[in-house]
């Protein structure tokens, strides 16, 4: 798999099935789209193809800040890549796209992709002013040569709210609210965060329980403040751990940070990269009497995700 980021950069010999979206996050409706369209085009002996976008054309034209992307753009093309995708193509979401024309992203499409098909949602639109909407995508196909599909969202069911549509901002709002079983389902797999371990306070290791403190990307967004089981993945290595994200109110802090304390680990790994993936709450986050409140605890916390990771694991 290939990963650009400008369509010119590529010059495709092979015809290609090709859509259109942001992906954050690469969710289960993500998924299931891209999955149909590697199979129909490795069925034809076509590429398959992803166009997607950053920053999120949400941030720019709502002025949406702070932590808000379920992905990376690197880790949203490897995720593209696992499935089978042949090439993803992040286009800078800037002025000068925002006022280009649909036929002349059309044109370039076609040049540059070989482009045969490309799949997009019913409420599509590309260019300035949206004007490449499905029937002006259809349109520009019938006189270009490529077919246009249109995909339907996958929706799954829910109990308490009925038929759900899966996407991105319910993810979002799950996270927001702690409510990491919903945000996992919706994804297919654990919401994980990485990022480089770096020098906290040191409070942790005086108080007997140390933690790696994650230094996660100013724009990535993660779950409500409170206390998490989960797998902290170190290289190949993985780990049961429980991690803290929000302020430490027992000392007053400020900031938000997410520090994890691995399981049956005793090692000095800053300056490495490790990967947290939520599994479950175990609790919001409290402010304690003292010391000793939050030492027992945490010891409580650490016995309890030690079994519910046990327990998800068999």
């Amino acid at each position: 798999m290939i990963h650009l980021s400008e369509l010119e950069a590529i010059e495709l010999t092979h015809a290609s099935v090709v859509t259109i979206g942001v992906f954050d996050g690469v969710h289960l409706g993500h998924q299931v789209l891209v999955r149909r369209l590697v199979e129909s085009a490795r069925s034809s002996g076509r590429l398959a193809g992803v166009i997607t976008f950053y920053p999120h054309p949400d941030v720019v034209l709502r002025g949406i800040s702070g932590r808000y992307y379920l992905s990376t753009p690197e880790e949203r093309a490897a995720l593209l890549g696992e499935m089978g995708v042949d090439f993803v193509i992040t286009l800078a979401f800037n002025d000068q796209l925002r006022h280009i024309r649909a036929a002349d992203f059309v044109d370039l499409m076609v040049e540059h992709l070989q482009l045969s098909e490309v799949w997009v949602g019913n409420e599509f639109a590309l260019g300035y002013k949206r004007e490449g909407n499905v029937p002006f995508l259809r349109e520009q196909g019938a006189q270009k040569g490529f077919v246009v599909d249109v995909i339907e969202l996958v929706a799954v069911e829910d109990t308490d709210l009925g038929p759900r549509t899966i996407s991105s901002s319910a993810i979002r709002q799950a996270l927001a609210a702690g409510d990491i079983e919903t945000a996992n389902y919706m994804l297919g797999r654990n919401y994980g965060v990485r990022g480089e371990v770096v020098h906290g306070l040191g409070r942790g290791h005086s108080i007997g329980f140390p933690t790696a403190n994650i230094a996660i990307p100013a724009e990535r967004l993660i779950p409500a403040n409170g206390v998490y089981a989960g797998w902290a993945l170190l290289g190949d290595e993985r780990y049961m751990a429980v991690t803290n994200v929000g302020t430490r109110p027992t000392f007053s802090g400020q900031d938000v940070t997410v520090e994890a304390h691995l399981l049956d680990f005793d090692r000095d790994i800053y300056g490495q990269t490790l990967e947290f993936q939520f599994v479950t709450r175990l609790r919001p986050e409290m402010k304690f009497s003292g010391i000793e409140a939050l030492v027992a605890q945490i010891g409580t916390d650490a016995e309890a995700g030690r079994a519910v990771l046990m327990a998800k694991d068999t």
